[in-house]
């Protein structure tokens, strides 16, 4: 075998990521729910129909590969570049050069990546050019477009939401890049398919971040005495700097940790609950998986003890979505903590699963007519809202109206506890059935 380097031209030393940049839609590797075959998107670039539109993903998931695909599918001309690095001079004059194209019959197909970067003036710049027709609008953005793209220009433009590739499009990948001349294909190298999963899991649905991964760990793999370059466990582990190699979210670990996070919550633990939350952003777990935990946490193991709980996990998902990791680690741990030292009831959970089991044994017992609707004289005739009790009339804001199905009748699922701001339900709800019942 030819004696090769990884340093043999200008082209060769690009990074990983560019060499393997695909030029087809055939090399293309996620976002089936695109430009898989019949899908919307790929019949309107095969058949060269594209409209002004914007793509809308998180990084490396293929938004400016897709555009430069486009560009050499339509036949319009094609321009590039970015709002980190042009301004509103730079932006005229492209429409400028396009409106002169539109005269000589030449569409004009303008990419723009980072496009929530522009300002509203620079924005605005492009509207009446996409309105005539002169450009074809492509724009790239890790933001939502509803609030970072001026509305008069997202009016105009379809939006494509590309998503982060699944771990088995990031293994496809990357095997691509060890088989193919412009990648590594000219070399031996010795890496395991649970090696390769393992950099799919660390790169989170992000292209760039496991071709980068993997070129790392190949730079730096050892030459055995038969020219074979060898990755090892432990050169990885290096490269990614994290221990993702013993953390499957798929597999048992994932969910030992989430369940030993949840349950070091609900006793009460908060050291235990930080560590198992950092174990599992430590192996590459999604931060918003475990903010979805931790909302989920809030109703079943708080409740009603701590109402806050609720709405103060949902911030905080809300903060991961905004900030992404590193930054929402802070969060997630104010959140863990929080939870942690809430006062906790189940009251909540249980009333939820009596419930589920007792519709599942009567899962069609009828609405009684006193609490039906009755839109129709029809209704009306049946007696549907006949026994209607308006609580707010009466003085005690109640009535004894029964309200359960007659089967279910006097049936009780939700039993609060003395736990928190729950005491307080609890003497409520007791106060109300002494009433109903006449006491």
């Amino acid at each position: 075998m030819e004696q090769l380097s990884l340093f043999d031209d200008r082209k060769q030393n690009a990074p990983l990521a560019s060499r393997l940049r695909p030029e087809s839609l055939e090399e293309y590797v996620g976002q089936e729910h695109l430009i898989g075959e019949g899908k919307i998107l790929r019949k309107l670039i095969e058949s060269d129909q594209v409209s002004s539109m914007i793509f809308w993903g998180p990084p490396g998931v293929g938004k400016t590969t897709l555009a430069r695909i486009i560009a050499k599918k339509t036949r319009a001309e094609f321009v590039e570049f970015s709002a980190v690095t042009s301004g509103i001079k730079e932006v005229k004059e492209v429409m400028n050069q396009a409106e002169q194209n539109r005269r000589m019959g030449i569409r004009t197909l303008l990419f723009t990546d980072e496009i929530h970067r522009f300002n509203k003036a620079q924005q605005d710049a492009f509207l009446p050019f996409v309105e005539k027709g002169s450009i074809i609008l492509v724009g790239a953005t890790t933001e939502n477009p509803s609030f970072e793209i001026n509305s008069a220009l997202l009016s105009r433009c379809k939006v494509f939401i590309l998503k982060p590739l699944e771990e088995p499009e990031l293994v496809k990948l990357l095997h691509q890049a060890l088989e193919s001349p412009r990648g590594f294909g000219s070399l031996l190298i010795s890496i395991g398919e649970s090696q390769l999963a393992a950099i799919a899991r660390f790169a989170n649905g992000d292209a760039r971040t496991a071709l980068n991964t993997l070129e790392m760990a190949v730079l730096n793999g050892k030459m055995d005495e038969k020219a074979v370059l060898c990755v090892d466990e432990e050169l990885l582990a290096q490269c990614m700097n994290r221990r993702s190699l013993l953390y499957d979210k798929n597999g048992e670990e994932h969910y030992n940790l989430i369940s030993a996070l949840h349950k070091s919550m609900r006793n009460s633990d908060p050291d235990a609950a930080v560590y198992w939350m950092y174990r599992m952003l430590d192996g590459g777990e999604d931060p918003l998986y475990i903010a979805r935990r931790l909302v989920r946490f809030a109703s079943e193991d708080v409740g009603m003890a701590d109402s806050q709980a609720l709405p103060f996990a949902v911030s905080v998902f809300q903060a991961c979505h905004f900030l992404g990791m590193p930054e929402c680690n802070v969060h997630l741990t104010h959140a863990v903590v929080y939870l942690s030292m809430a006062p906790k009831s189940n009251a909540l959970y249980m009333a939820c699963e009596a419930c589920k089991q007792e519709v599942q044994k009567f899962p069609a017992e009828p609405v009684p007519l006193q609490i039906r609707n009755a839109p129709t004289k029809l209704m009306q005739e049946l007696h549907y809202g006949e026994g209607y009790i308006y609580a707010h009339d009466t003085e005690e804001k109640l009535s004894r109206m029964q309200c359960l199905p007659d089967t279910l009748q006097g049936r009780r699922y939700y039993f609060p506890t003395d736990q928190g701001q729950e005491r307080k339900v609890k003497e409520r709800l007791e106060e109300i059935m002494k009433w109903k019942r006449g006491e």
